[in-house]
C-alpha cells in the first residue's frame, strides 16, 4: 500500500491537551522575531569580549556547527526508524507528521516549546566547550538555525526564483518526494556531500549502470 502524503496545506490534531495542541502550531516568522534580537545581543557581547575579527570568525564557526547539527539531527534522529509502538508514535510526532503533511504551514518551523529549551541547553554546552568565544559561536549557531527554519518554510511555500533558491527548493523536495534517505541538509547540502547522501549520486549512478549493460549486450 502506498504511503499517505497530503499535498494540501492542511493540518491534523496531534494532542488531546488543548495547550499542547496550540503550541504545536507556529507562525513561520516566529523564530526570526524571537531569536534575531538574541543573536544580535550575544554577538554584541562577543565583539566586546574578544574583538571584532575573532568574533566574526567564531560566528562563522557557529554557523558551520549549526549546519552539521542540522544534518545530524535530521539524519540520525528524525529519520531513525523505531521498532516499538511508543517509539513510532514519538517519531510521528517529531518528524513523521511532516513527511505525511509536508505542506502544513503551521508545522514547518520548530515550536518554541522545543526550540527555546534546546537553545538554552546549547548555550550552556558551548559556554563549557568554547570558553571566551562561546557567545559568538552561539550567535552564529542560532543564526544558522533561524536561516534553516526560514529556508525550510520557503522550500515548501515560496516560489524561490533565484538560482540558489531553486536549487535548495528542488534539493529538499527530492528528500520528500523521491528518496527520504538522501538530501538531509535543508539550508545547504554541504554535509550530504561529505557523508555521500546527496540524491544526485543515485540519479547519476542509475543511468550509468543501464549504459554499461547496453554496452555489454
Amino acid at each position: 500500500m502506498a504511503k499517505f502524503v497530503s499535498n494540501r496545506d492542511e493540518t491534523i490534531r496531534l494532542f488531546k491537551n488543548p495547550v499542547l495542541e496550540y503550541f504545536s502550531h507556529i507562525h513561520p516568522a516566529t523564530p526570526v522575531v524571537v531569536f534575531t534580537p538574541i543573536i544580535i545581543y550575544f554577538q554584541y557581547l562577543a565583539f566586546k569580549e574578544v574583538g571584532s575579527a575573532i568574533a566574526v570568525v567564531a560566528f562563522i564557526a557557529g554557523v558551520l556547527v549549526w549546519s552539521l547539527t542540522e544534518y545530524a539531527i535530521h539524519r540520525w534522529a528524525f529519520h531513525y526508524e523505531p521498532k516499538s509502538a511508543i517509539g513510532k508514535k514519538v517519531h510521528f510526532l517529531v518528524h513523521g507528521i511532516h513527511h505525511d503533511y509536508p505542506r502544513d504551514s503551521t508545522r514547518l518551523v520548530m515550536p518554541l516549546l522545543v526550540s527555546v529549551p534546546l537553545a538554552i541547553a546549547f548555550y550552556i554546552l558551548y559556554a563549557a566547550i568554547f570558553g571566551e568565544f562561546h557567545n559568538a559561536v552561539f550567535a552564529g549557531f542560532m543564526a544558522g538555525y533561524v536561516a534553516y527554519d526560514s529556508i525550510h518554510y520557503a522550500t515548501h511555500h515560496m516560489k524561490m526564483t533565484s538560482s540558489v533558491g531553486q536549487f535548495l527548493k528542488n534539493y529538499h523536495l527530492k528528500h520528500h518526494y523521491q528518496d527520504p534517505h538522501t538530501a538531509y541538509g535543508v539550508s545547504n547540502p554541504l554535509w550530504d556531500y561529505v557523508f555521500k547522501t546527496t540524491p544526485t549520486h543515485e540519479i547519476v549512478r542509475k543511468p550509468q549502470a543501464k549504459t554499461k549493460k547496453k554496452e555489454l549486450a
